[in-house]
């Protein structure tokens, strides 16, 4: 396709493992980097489930318009994510021990020194079979709301899943986990009050029937299990508001919890906001995160039936 062509250019540092050498194209130095992450389940009749592929294929055509960079169709990333998938089929864990994560990635590769798109780019994809993403696996996490350091801001790139997004949360996140805490909560960086998403995860606020999460508006990532969690949420019968979410709603929570495509649903057992700690729960799931993340990952795993048509089946 035009614009997203096997690149020429050969990185001199090649990884080699069990036997095989692998060369990596060499990413632009200005250039721009886009990823995805999904994952495949394997169920108990050995079949393979993907979760939604082709929602990450939109979401990486809206970050490479954002980035001025050529996209893959949606036909040709699912295509490419099912070939990989299955190439390394045995690589998926037994069901319920773990998934396959799966990492599509969109880079600049041309020969280009200076500030401007890359004249070609590479799209590739790879897999690492994976278990829980935080340590505490899905024992509750603790956040530390951050107030000064920030991860995105209107106007830039906050909204897109694009590889600078990332390193901006490294600093504060290092700091807090030297604290005790597993992750960081931010805000936002014009008003410092409202909630905007953990360093990987979108999050949940519960108040009775009501399930809050902060609204889509440029600066945070539109995850896809933030997605498929409102609509779960919905046909479970609670009433779920995207809009903005205050930091004093958040210390008066019923329970809170974390989405993303690593950690799925993880509750939050307690939020220090300014020296001030609010905990959650008695140490496990709340009532209404055991129950979201019940349906999704059932859904996921092919336990029960899909009425949401979400998954894709691999014999």
């Amino acid at each position: 396709m035009a614009g997203l062509q096997p690149n020429s250019l050969i990185c001199p540092f090649a990884s080699s493992r069990n036997g095989c050498t692998l060369f990596l194209p060499i990413p632009n130095s200005f250039s721009s980097g886009l990823f995805e992450g999904l994952k495949a389940y394997r169920k108990q009749d050995g079949n393979i489930l993907l979760f939604r592929p082709e929602e990450n294929a939109m979401r990486m055509q809206v970050g490479a318009e954002r980035m001025c960079m050529p996209s893959p169709s949606v036909q040709q990333f699912v295509e490419a994510v099912k070939a990989t998938v299955l190439a390394n089929k045995r690589w998926i864990p037994p069901p319920g021990k773990g998934s396959l994560y799966i990492r599509p990635l969109l880079m600049g590769s041309g020969a280009v020194l200076g500030l401007a798109p890359a004249p070609e780019y590479t799209f590739l994809i790879y897999v690492s079979p994976v278990g829980n993403y935080f340590k505490e696996g899905i024992a509750p996490i603790n956040l530390v709301v951050e107030h000064e350091l920030h991860r995105a801001t209107p106007g830039g790139t906050g909204g897109v899943k694009t590889i600078g997004n990332y390193a901006a949360v490294l600093k504060a996140q290092s700091a807090a986990k030297a604290k005790g805490y597993s992750d960081v909560l931010y805000l936002d960086c014009v008003h410092k009050r409202y909630l905007e998403e953990v360093s990987s995860c979108n999050i949940f606020v519960v108040k009775g029937n009501v399930i809050s999460t902060p609204a889509i508006k440029g600066t945070i990532l539109p995850g896809i299990t933030r997605k498929s969690i409102i609509d779960v949420a919905q046909s479970q019968g609670f009433q779920v508001e995207e809009r903005l979410v205050t930091v004093e709603e958040l210390l008066d929570a019923d329970e809170v919890f974390c989405t993303g495509t690593a950690v799925v649903v993880s509750p939050v057992g307690s939020i220090t906001y300014l020296g001030k700690r609010v905990s959650y729960g008695e140490g496990g799931f709340g009532a209404v995160s055991q129950q979201l993340y019940s349906v999704l990952t059932q859904l996921q795993m092919g336990l029960i039936a899909d009425k949401m048509n979400w998954t894709l089946e691999l014999s």
